[in-house]
This record gives structure tokens, sequence and C-alpha cells, in this order.
């Protein structure tokens, strides 16, 4: 170990949707991440949330693996780095199940805090014809692990509709620290697949990572979009290390470093 880092409390890795924490055991939804956090001391946990589960029942999971890792680790509480839809289900974490107090900081990653507006689309599709196709997304989601796969309702979640009405009800907490980062695409041939994605939501969001609007991913205390230099950008996938890449001007495993020792210095 090099540059030991002297977190006061655990780190909880929470994935976001579509995607579990391995796949097959082997593919990592985290890259080289939770290793190089945890050769530089920190220790980490992952969420062991449902691929397509609703955000209520994941958050039912991520109660029990905050108590789990409160009583191994003797703290009272644990830091959340969360990614995409994960930080919806932290936030109902720590608001709906009671659980501020178990919380030391919140950060989220390319989070749609306000929803992504090409989601509303999704409300006019016939209810018969969107939960048909639902139908086979939770057959496959259970077949890679998800224990209550509800896609319908997964995916209703992220839109802008949806996310508004979150918003009211889950107001930040003041005894704990959210701070935010956003992920950006330069062009749609940056990424190959994010790109039909990132031409849809250029025109209706705005700036993306190909899945969530920069504009959506602000929440709390936010620390900046990350990107590349020159032409390509960093996606949705690539910002928590995904492809495995190093990009020019953007060290994916630095940022999330950098990240550690700030909550270290605000003694989290």
């Amino acid at each position: 170990m090099e540059n030991i880092i002297n977190l006061k409390y655990p780190v909880l890795l929470i994935h976001g949707a579509g995607f579990r924490d391995t796949i097959l055991g082997i593919i990592n939804y985290w890259g080289r991440i939770p290793k190089y956090l945890e050769n530089h001391g920190v220790v980490v946990y992952h969420g062991g949330t449902d691929a397509w589960g609703t955000i209520e029942n994941n958050a039912d999971k991520l109660k029990q693996k905050v108590l789990q890792i409160k009583e191994a680790c003797n703290k009272e509480k644990v830091n959340i780095i969360a990614h995409s839809r994960g930080g919806l289900e932290a936030r109902y974490l720590i608001n709906e199940l009671q659980m501020a107090n178990s919380i030391a900081s919140l950060t989220t990653i390319s989070t749609p805090h306000r929803g992504v507006k090409i989601m509303n689309i999704c409300f006019y599709i016939p209810m018969p014809l969107y939960k048909f196709a639902a139908f086979f997304v939770n057959v496959w989601s259970k077949i890679m692990g998800d224990k209550k796969p509800d896609f319908y309702n997964s995916s209703l979640a992220l839109s802008e509709r949806r996310c508004a009405e979150f918003n009211k009800k889950y107001p930040n907490k003041e005894n704990i620290y959210y701070q935010s980062y956003a992920a950006k695409l330069k062009y749609f041939f940056s990424d190959l697949f994010f790109g039909i994605l990132y031409l849809l939501l250029s025109i209706t969001d705005g700036e993306t990572d190909g899945l969530c609007p920069v504009e959506s991913a602000k929440w709390g205390d936010f620390k900046g979009t990350i990107t590349t230099e020159g032409i390509w950008g960093i996606s949705h996938a690539g910002i928590v290390d995904f492809y495995r890449i190093k990009y020019k001007g953007a060290d994916v495993l630095e940022v999330y470093l950098n990240m550690i020792k700030e909550l270290c210095n605000k003694n989290y």
C-alpha cells in the first residue's frame, strides 16, 4: 500500500440501473476503482442491489448492508458513493428508511436527480405494451441474479416527472454532506453504447454523458463535470471505469481517490 488515507468511515459503493456489482463473477461494474481505493487504505463495500429492482426494494437491501457494515467495522456511520440511479436509492434510504444517522456523506456521480426529460415519453407508451416488454427484461434480470426485478417501475422512476415528485418528498438532511459529480460526452461517436442516446438527450436535455444530463446530476455541493481533453469525453459507463481505459486529461481512478481525500479532510 502507498499514500494511505485514514478515512474515518468505510465506503459503500452503490451501482446504477441495468447492471449488478459483478456479472457472472467476472465483470466488475466499478472496474479498477475498488481495488485502487483499497490499495490506499480505504475500506470498501458493495451495495449488492438488483439491476432492475425498484428504488424502494433496493433501498431495503442497502439498509441491511449499512447495518452489516457498521457492525463489521464497529463504526457508527458509512460514506456512500453512488452512481446513476444508485444515488436516488441512497436518498430514499436516508429519508424514508430513517437511516440519516448512519450516513456521514453521500457522493453521487451522474445521478439523474432531476430525471431525464426524454423518459417522460414512456408515460405515453400504452401500458400493456410497456409491461409486456418489461416482462422479458425481468426474466433476463432474474437469470442474471436479480431477486425482485421490476423494469416497468424502475425505468419510470428516472423520468423528469417522477424525479420532481421524489425531490419534493425527500429533501437533503442537514447532518449529511451531499456532493455530486457529472460526466460529459462530446460527440455521439465517442461511445458506441451511448451514441444514439447521446444524440436524443442532447436535443431534450442538453449536455449529457449519454444517459444522465449534466444539469440533472447537480445535487448538493456540485464538484464539477468530468470529461476529457480533445474530442471524446467520458460516458455514463466510462465514469465508473467500466471500460478500464486511460482518458486523455482525465484519470478516472484519481477522480475517485481525490473524492476520498476530500472526505477525509472533512473528517468523514
